[in-house]
C-alpha cells in the first residue's frame, strides 16, 4: 500500500509530533508499505545543522527509507503567537501545493493541529480522489480557548466551524483516547467514523536500562533521587508548579530536579530558579532523540504536567515514553482527563491536582521513601506499554483503518 503521512514536524526536528510520525513511517515501511511524508522545512529544536534547508522552497530527500517532501514555511520564533498563526496558514498552503506534485498514493494520514494543515490535506486528498484519516492529537480550538490564548469570539466561531467541517468531511477521524472520541462526536464527527487508536511508543527501542548510566554520571548526580521533566517548556506545561515544589523540598538535598528541554517559558523558568536560589533544580537543553532514553533511565521519577485550565482530555505523549522506559509517572494535571485514567489503569504512578505544589512535593517524598513502590510502578508501566501501546500493535490497528477506506 502507498501511504502518505502529513505532519507539521519531522526529524531532524526533535519533539513528540516528529518522533510519532517518524516511528510510524518506519514501522509501516518495515511492514511492506511504500511510505511518503509531506512536512515542512526543519526549524524548531533541530538536531544537528539545518543549513541545507535554509532559503529553500522545496526539499525532496530519502530519510532512512522514507520519501520525504519538505515544503516552505516561515521561520517564526515560538514566542510570537500572531505570526505563528500566520505561518500555519502559509505552511498549509505551501504543503498543499507541494502535495500536488507527489507521486500517487492510496491513502493519507494527517497530524492535527495545526488545523490549517489538516484542511489543506483534506483539499489535497479530494483533488487526488484519495481517502484521508485525520489524526487529532489536540482538540483545537478548545485547548487554546481553555488556556486563554484564543479569546476573540469571532475567531472562536470561525475555528469552531472549521473544526466541525473537518470532522464531518474526513473519511475517518482517529483520536488517542475515549474522551477525545466523545468530544469529536459532539463537535460534528460522524458516528462510526471516529476511532480510538492510542498513541504508540516503540517499546523495542525504548526499554528499561541502568539507572546509573553515563548521563547521570555526566551531571554529577550519582546517588541523588532525580525527578525529571523532559520536553517542550511551554505555557500549558505549568512548570512554575514544579519549581514551587522544588522550593518546598530544598531542605532535602538528596532530591534533585532535572528539567530537560526548550520552549517559550524556559528563560523565565531559569530566571525564577536563579532568583529563588533553587540549587536543587538543574536545566539542560533539548536532547537528541537517541539521548532521550538515557534521560529517562537516569531518572527515579518522571513528570508529566499540565495547567488546570487544560480541560480537554489530552494524554501527554511523554507518559507513554516514561512507561516504556520502566519509570514511574508523577502526573500533575486535571484529574478528570484521560491521562489519570491511563495511569490508574496501568498502575504506573501517581496523579495529583494541577497547580498544587504542596501535593506535588508530598507525592515526590512518598515515592522517594518507598523505592519498592517506585520499582513496582515502573514495571507495571512497562508491561502495560508492551501489551497495549506498542508501535507494532498500533500500526496494525492503523493498517486496518487504511484498508477500511481504500
Amino acid at each position: 500500500m502507498k501511504i502518505l503521512l502529513i505532519s507539521p514536524f519531522f526529524p531532524p526536528e526533535v519533539g513528540s509530533a516528529s518522533h510519532l510520525y517518524f516511528e510510524l513511517g518506519q514501522e509501516l515501511y518495515r511492514r511492506g508499505h511504500e511510505v511518503r511524508v509531506l512536512t515542512g522545512l526543519p526549524r524548531y529544536h533541530v538536531a544537528g545543522s539545518r543549513e541545507k534547508y535554509r532559503s529553500r522552497l522545496l526539499v525532496k530527500e530519502n530519510y532512512q527509507g522514507l520519501q520525504v517532501m519538505r515544503a516552505f514555511n516561515l521561520d517564526i520564533p515560538w514566542n510570537l503567537p500572531l505570526l505563528r498563526g500566520l505561518d500555519q496558514w502559509v505552511s498549509a498552503l505551501s504543503a498543499g501545493l507541494a502535495g500536488l506534485g507527489l507521486a500517487d498514493f492510496d491513502a493519507a494520514l494527517v497530524y492535527s493541529p495545526p488545523l490549517p494543515l489538516a484542511l489543506a490535506a483534506l483539499s489535497l486528498c479530494r483533488l487526488r480522489r484519495r481517502p484521508l484519516i485525520v489524526n487529532i492529537q489536540d482538540l483545537f480550538p478548545q485547548s487554546a480557548i481553555d488556556l486563554g490564548v484564543l479569546a476573540d469570539p469571532h475567531l472562536i466561531a470561525v475555528f469552531k466551524r472549521l473544526e466541525s467541517f473537518l470532522y464531518r468531511q474526513a473519511d475517518l477521524v482517529m483520536v488517542h483516547s475515549e474522551g477525545n472520541r466523545r468530544y469529536v462526536l459532539a463537535a460534528g464527527g460522524r458516528p462510526g467514523k471516529v476511532f480510538v487508536v492510542p498513541n504508540w511508543i516503540d517499546t523495542r527501542s525504548l526499554k528499561p536500562s541502568r539507572r546509573d548510566n553515563g548521563f547521570r554520571t555526566s551531571l554529577n548526580l550519582h546517588n541523588q533521587f532525580i525527578v525529571s521533566f523532559a520536553g517542550i517548556m511551554g505555557y500549558s506545561q505549568d512548570l512554575e508548579t514544579v519549581l514551587a515544589g522544588a522550593g518546598l523540598l530544598r531542605e532535602q538535598p538528596e532530591i534533585a530536579f532535572l528539567l530537560v528541554g526548550d520552549g517559550v517559558e524556559k528563560e523565565k523558568l531559569v530566571r525564577q530558579a536563579r532568583q529563588e536560589n533553587l540549587h536543587n533544580v538543574h536545566f539542560l537543553p533539548m536532547q537528541p532523540k537517541e539521548k532521550y532514553p538515557e534521560v529517562l533511565a537516569a531518572s527515579d521519577v518522571c513528570l508529566a504536567t499540565l495547567r488546570k485550565e487544560v480541560k480537554t482530555p489530552v494524554v501527554p505523549s511523554k507518559i507513554l515514553s516514561i512507561m516504556a522506559a520502566g519509570r514511574p509517572v508523577l502526573a500533575s494535571l486535571p484529574l478528570e482527563g484521560d491521562a489519570p485514567r491511563l495511569v490508574d489503569q496501568a498502575r504506573c504512578g501517581l496523579c495529583v491536582p494541577p497547580g498544587e505544589p504542596e501535593e506535588l512535593a508530598r507525592a515526590i517524598l512518598a515515592l522517594y521513601r518507598q523505592p519498592d513502590l517506585t520499582d513496582e510502578m515502573g514495571r507495571n508501566g512497562r508491561r502495560y506499554a508492551v501489551h497495549h501501546l506498542s508501535l507494532a500493535k498500533c500500526a496494525e490497528q492503523l493498517e486496518n483503518l487504511f484498508r477500511q477506506i481504500s
